[in-house]
């Protein structure tokens, strides 16, 4: 699947895989040693995040039921948990960089291409 921030027109990534479920979403990222450029996760539903156990720092961002940014949090560190986002739908763990190379930002619109 591609992510495209439509109104920057801008590919977030293009081969992005899904965790819907419990434990999809609890699992996560866990085990892997990194993103590679292209790569994402979105985890549907979720409204925050946890990097216990990660090797890696990941860019995470938040949309609502729109798939509208609500918020962006680049450079997540290893062992950092964020807190319960208002709102939010879901959310996409991205390689650290891609938020600030796409200049996504809070209002912009995010489409899904399988």
């Amino acid at each position: 699947m591609r992510i495209i921030n439509q109104t920057r027109g801008a590919v977030l990534a293009d081969r992005a895989f899904e965790a819907r479920g419990f434990w999809p979403r609890l699992v996560g990222l866990l085990g892997r040693a990194s993103l590679e450029s292209g790569q994402a996760l979105l985890l549907d539903p979720c409204t925050s995040v946890h990097t216990a156990f990660m090797r890696f720092p990941i860019d995470v961002v938040y949309l609502d039921r729109e798939g509208r940014v609500i918020k962006t949090s680049p450079d997540l560190k290893p062992f950092r948990v964020s807190g319960v986002l208002r709102g939010g739908r879901s959310v996409i763990e991205l390689p650290t960089g891609v938020i600030e190379s796409t200049g996504t930002v809070p209002g912009d619109q995010i489409s899904f291409e399988s």
